[in-house]
């Protein structure tokens, strides 16, 4: 199992307490930091998955549950009338994102905001989040990472006019958040409210290329 670089401090300090209590006070006052450590080791987790690339589909970029399905109007960057997908990750989902599409990055914000809890209807306009827009030339999504009541850290490893594979890794949130993604009206939607979804495995939409 690959740890994310993001989980090292915390797993690190985790287990020097660990040591530093088990020396100095009891080995027993050592066990609660030592599972500490595990679970960062469980967080900060990225398995390896298997893509399969199609341009006809529209992957999910996270683990989680589908929480929200609702149209949107015309998004000003994708330009034409859209719905959005709203995924609810717990903390014990796998937490780094993906790019449910091939494309470059050719929108990045990231607003500051609330900290309020993650299943809230209105948190992807009041919450600390990151946007970013992908574009594959004949589409376009967002996708939005937004920060939770524990989730304090968005984090994004990619900038401007980077390229994304489908699949590939982009960033992550840390401590349980939502992630929002924005695509086509025309794009049929091929989950419902309540699904369990994986990132990088499971089609949200399905789109013909033009």
């Amino acid at each position: 199992m690959v740890v994310v670089s993001e989980g090292y401090k915390f797993i690190a300090a985790a287990l020097i307490l660990a040591v530093i209590l088990g020396i100095f006070a009891h080995p027993y006052a050592a066990i609660p930091f030592v599972v500490l450590a595990c679970y960062f080791a469980y967080f900060f987790r990225s398995p390896a998955r298997e893509i399969v690339q199609n341009a006809s589909h529209i992957l999910s970029p996270a683990d989680g549950t589908v929480t929200e399905i609702a149209p949107v109007g015309i998004d000003d960057f994708v330009g034409e009338p859209c719905n959005k997908i709203v995924i609810f990750m717990s903390v014990f989902n796998v937490h780094v994102n993906r790019s449910p599409i091939n494309g470059e990055i050719k929108l990045q914000k990231y607003y500051c905001g609330r900290f309020r809890p993650a299943y809230k209807d209105e948190v992807g306009f009041v919450n600390e989040h990151h946007l970013i827009g992908i574009d594959r030339g004949d589409l376009r999504i967002t996708v939005k990472q937004i920060a939770g009541i524990l989730a304090r850290r968005i984090v994004s490893w990619v900038t401007l006019d980077d390229h994304l594979g489908q699949g590939d890794i982009y960033g992550m949130i840390r401590f349980g958040s939502c992630l929002e993604i924005v695509m086509p009206e025309r794009a049929e939607i091929l989950v419902q409210k309540g699904e369990k979804v994986q990132g990088g495995k499971t089609v949200l939409g399905r789109i013909e290329s033009e």
